[in-house]
């Protein structure tokens, strides 16, 4: 809503887009909550990022899902999308591809873990390969002096009332996230 998802999901772009020969692009799915209602919420207005239908995940070698969290779980917006996807479920269309997580929360409480872990559901019923960045992100998932979002499931932000912007360690976290995951992809196509 506040744009949170969207600047780590460019700071993974930027990760998978330094492997050598992959090519990654950004998708938000389209919303649901009228305007009116985003307005009274504070957000901001949409970005210029094109909207995907689901018709369009096969063309990809690899998924990463980005999503804001409600309550511990994915948010409604994302979660509509995902029910679409009932065609590509019963052809199994999305099978034997790679995807992972990426998330924000409202506080260090609300989601951080639960939000990915719910959320892997999603992955298991495509046959999709969930590949999480476990610890290889390093020093930085011990990070214990600054508040930090993220988890071995994937990178993660705090938004609370939208004022809090993704720091440098949370951005650094998606970078390694995008990388990391398009290197598996490349591997798992070369091996296709």
């Amino acid at each position: 809503m506040y744009g949170h998802v969207e600047k780590l999901a460019e700071e993974i772009k930027k990760g998978a887009a330094s492997v050598e020969g992959v090519e990654a692009k950004l998708w938000q799915v389209p919303e649901i909550l009228p305007e009116e209602v985003l307005g009274k919420m504070g957000a901001p207005p949409k970005s210029d990022v094109p909207i995907i239908t689901p018709n369009e995940l096969p063309e990809a070698d690899g998924l990463l899902f980005g999503f804001p969290t409600r309550f511990g779980l994915m948010a409604a917006q994302f979660k509509a999308f995902m029910d679409a996807t009932g065609g590509l479920w019963r052809t199994q269309a999305l099978a034997g591809k790679p995807a992972g997580l990426f998330y924000s929360t409202g506080s260090q409480g609300g989601g951080q873990e639960t939000t990915p872990l719910t959320s892997i559901t999603q992955l298991v019923h495509h046959g999709l390969i969930f590949v999480p960045i476990g610890y290889t992100f390093g020093a930085g998932m011990f990070e214990m002096e600054a508040v930090k979002g993220g988890s071995p499931y994937g990178a993660g932000t705090f938004a609370g009332d939208g004022s809090r912007q993704p720091t440098e360690l949370e951005l650094a976290q998606a970078f390694h996230q995008g990388k990391y995951f398009a290197g598996i992809a490349k591997k798992l196509k070369a091996s296709a």
